[in-house]
């Protein structure tokens, strides 16, 4: 990755710290769960408006470190307005270009794209997808709270 790419990744993860997109609460969520990572202590709650399989609404609240944060509200901003099936779809691909899985070139992420640089840090790629273990735990109805320590890694 080069100095350029490495600038615009911390300048989008600063920029979507400070000023979190569909951040707060929902009046009325049809769906709701919450996720913790014990290792940084980062936890973020997801509420979801869904009407049928489209996702009407969603917000996130919460406390964590600059790369939940981020990486939650551009979560929030991709999946906004979209069908349940896209999000899971995204979430799998997400999660491949951080674990290294998948190259990020070879699949479309569109924004998120810019935090395919945590795959570097394995230390902090739960940071990163704790939001979207919320997401999955939401969509699925599990009232249980997400952790980034489950067995489950098809999260």
């Amino acid at each position: 990755m080069s100095s350029a790419e490495d600038d615009l990744y911390q300048q989008i993860v600063m920029e979507h710290k400070r000023a979190p997109r569909n951040f707060g609460h929902l009046a009325h969520p049809t769906h709701q769960a919450q996720g913790t990572n014990p290792s940084c202590g980062d936890k973020i709650a997801v509420e979801l408006e869904l009407e049928g399989d489209h996702i009407k609404a969603i917000a996130f609240n919460g406390q964590a470190c600059a790369i939940c944060m981020a990486s939650s509200s551009m979560m929030t901003e991709a999946i906004k307005g979209r069908d349940v099936q896209l999000a899971k779809e995204l979430q799998q691909h997400f999660r491949g270009v951080l674990t290294g899985e998948i190259d990020p070139d070879d699949v479309e992420i569109g924004k998120l794209v810019a935090l395919a640089a945590v795959r570097r840090y394995p230390s902090r790629i739960k940071c990163a997808l704790l939001g979207w273990h919320a997401l999955m735990h939401a969509i699925a109805g599990q009232a249980g709270a997400a952790t980034t320590e489950t067995a489950n890694s098809g999260e």
